[in-house]
C-alpha cells in the first residue's frame, strides 16, 4: 500500500470500515479508468477518547490494523477490476469528515458511499461525512447510494438546472459524464408556479424553455455527440429530479458550497436528492 499526498488529479474514494464499500469503490474505480485517472483510497481511524494525546492503546493499534487491512483489500479489488488504474491507499488519524474534506482539498473529484442514514443521525453522528463533505468540498461530490442503472437502453443521465451559477457548473460535468459514457443527457428544469401570478403559465414556461436551449448551446456545440433533451416540469424540484433520474446513470446537480448550501438547510434540493435519488447523485461546486 502506497503512501502519497493529495493531487489535482486524484478521484478520491471515502472508505468507511462499518459498511460495505464495493458500491462506492465500483463506480469511482470505472470513472478513474474512463478519466485516466489515479485513484486514492483513504480510511480515517478516529480518535477513541476524547483526548489530544497519543492514542496508543491496544484498541487503537487494532482498529488501525482492521483499517489498513482493508485498505489493502480495497486496492486489490480495484486493481482486479481495472489493471491499468493507478491505485494508492492512506490511513489517517481523526474523523471521517475533517480527514477526507483535508484529504479532497485538491482532489478531482471525492467519492462517498452513503449509509442511507435517516436526517437526524446524518446531522449528529460523529461517522456521517455526506452531508458536511457535500456541503464543503471544493470539488465535485459523487454519492453512491445505489448503482448506476446500466440495464436502461438508452443510458441516460439527468442534469438538474435553475440557471444560476452553480447549475451552470454542473451542466459542464452532465455533459463531459454523458460524453464518456455515451449516453444521452436529460436536462431539466423544475418550475415551481408562484402563489401569485404574474404572466401567463405558458409564457412562464417559455421562458423556462428558452433558459434551457440558451444555457445547453455551447456545451452541445463542445460535445456533438451527447444527444441532448430540454424538459422543463411543473412541481417539486426533489420530487421531479428524482423521478426524471429514477432509471439514470446518474443525477448532477450544482451547489452553492459554503455560501448557499450549509448542510443545516434541511429543504434544499441537493440535501433532498441526497435521501430520494435512487442512482448516485454528482454534486458540483461554483467554479
Amino acid at each position: 500500500m502506497t503512501i502519497h499526498p493529495a493531487g489535482t488529479h486524484d478521484i478520491v474514494v471515502g472508505i468507511d470500515p462499518a459498511r460495505d464499500w464495493h458500491l462506492a469503490l465500483a463506480w469511482a474505480a470505472d470513472e478513474a479508468q474512463r478519466r485516466r485517472l489515479p485513484l486514492r483510497l483513504v480510511l480515517a481511524v478516529p480518535p477513541r477518547h476524547d483526548t489530544h494525546h497519543v492514542d496508543d492503546t491496544p484498541g487503537r493499534t487494532a482498529q488501525r490494523r482492521t483499517g489498513s487491512d482493508k485498505l489493502e483489500r480495497a486496492c486489490i479489488w480495484v486493481r482486479d477490476r481495472h489493471p491499468e488504474v493507478a491505485v494508492t491507499g492512506d490511513l489517517l488519524g481523526g474523523f471521517p469528515a475533517p480527514v477526507l474534506g483535508g484529504a479532497a482539498r485538491e482532489a478531482r473529484m471525492i467519492v462517498l458511499g452513503s449509509r442511507h442514514l435517516s436526517r437526524t443521525a446524518e446531522f449528529f453522528s460523529a461517522g456521517s461525512i455526506v452531508v458536511p463533505i457535500t456541503a464543503q468540498a471544493h470539488c465535485p461530490v459523487v454519492v453512491v447510494g445505489d448503482a448506476e442503472h446500466i440495464s436502461q437502453q438508452p443510458p441516460y443521465v439527468v442534469a438538474g438546472t435553475d440557471g444560476s451559477a452553480s447549475a451552470t457548473a454542473a451542466l459542464a460535468l452532465a455533459f463531459d459524464e454523458a460524453d464518456l459514457r455515451g449516453a444521452a443527457l436529460r436536462v431539466v428544469c423544475v418550475w415551481q408556479p408562484p402563489l401569485i401570478m404574474l404572466d401567463d403559465e405558458e409564457v412562464a414556461l417559455r421562458a423556462q424553455r428558452t433558459l434551457l436551449s440558451e444555457a445547453t448551446a455551447g456545451l452541445s456545440e463542445k460535445y456533438p455527440d451527447v444527444h441532448v433533451t430540454h424538459e422543463v416540469i411543473t412541481g417539486h424540484p426533489v420530487e421531479e429530479l428524482a423521478r426524471a433520474a429514477e432509471h439514470a446513470l446518474a443525477v448532477v446537480v450544482g451547489r452553492r458550497g459554503r455560501g448557499g448550501y450549509t448542510g443545516m438547510r434541511i429543504g434544499s434540493v441537493v440535501h433532498g436528492l441526497l435521501h430520494r435519488a435512487h442512482c448516485p447523485v454528482i454534486t458540483v461546486p461554483t467554479g
